[in-house]
């Protein structure tokens, strides 16, 4: 099958290098960006294959920063993880292609919203723990798992931010791996897609380790917030015309 006159294994390479750089150069982005066109390609890149790129790239950044990560904090949100999980297998489980569409264009349009609030939330327990929950759900439904999280965690130190999503990411993905597993949007055949995307996810991170402080990343931001919110709608528009 021919997209635009690119296969559609070339489109999701070049969409997951782009998304792994923007994940390593300024700690959220990959899922937001590529979600909502990768889906317009073939839904069956949503949620599993990215899910398992984004595993990987959570490996290396919790290796990386391992020595910031603070278990302390992340109790809560583990324990939250695995209901979410489960709920969001159920929700694969019986929703339709057209509402997991509009579902997924919904969810990054509240990321993007979610990104510019200026309300500084306080790390607590009870505020991790429902996270956690919140992420495990949009995490196994929809590959988009890390705004609820990132929003708590904020405005602590950067490299414990970077490290505690990080291992949070690894861990919590195992979580909804098994879940996507039992409700059959996990199996060799996205594994198969998945390969091809490993790559262009190592070749994303090598780059953004090398360039990321010569970029003005406040501008950065700003640019990835609007390409996540124009796919985001070409979604929606898609979902809703057909």
């Amino acid at each position: 099958m021919i997209y635009d006159g690119l296969q559609p294994s070339t489109i999701a390479f070049i969409l997951v290098f782009i998304g792994a750089f923007i994940q390593t150069s300024i700690g959220f982005g990959m899922a937001i960006l590529a979600v909502p066109l990768l889906y317009l390609i073939s839904p069956d890149y949503i949620p599993a294959p990215i899910c398992s790129v984004a595993f990987i790239i959570s490996m290396i950044n919790a290796y990386k920063y391992r020595s910031y990560i603070n278990l302390g904090d992340l109790k809560a949100a583990f324990i939250g993880r695995i209901p979410g999980s489960i709920a969001g297998g159920l929700f694969l489980l019986y929703v339709s292609q057209k509402v997991l569409a509009i579902w997924v264009g919904v969810l990054v349009l509240t990321a993007v919203v979610v990104s510019l609030l200026p309300y500084r939330f306080k790390a607590t327990p009870m505020k991790m723990g429902w996270a956690g929950f919140f992420s495990g759900f949009f995490a196994t439904s929809s590959a988009i798992g890390g705004p609820p999280i990132a929003l708590v965690m904020q405005h602590q130190k950067t490299e414990t931010i970077r490290a505690n999503l990080a291992f949070f990411f690894t861990i919590g993905s195992l979580f909804t791996f098994v879940i996507q597993a039992q409700t059959g949007n996990f199996t060799w055949y996205h594994i198969d897609l998945t390969l091809p995307l490993i790559p262009a996810a190592l070749l994303g991170y090598a780059l953004a380790t090398k360039t990321t402080h010569t970029l003005p990343k406040n501008k950065m931001r700003i640019g990835i917030l609007f390409l996540c919110t124009l796919a985001s709608l070409i979604e929606l528009w898609h979902a809703l015309t057909q």
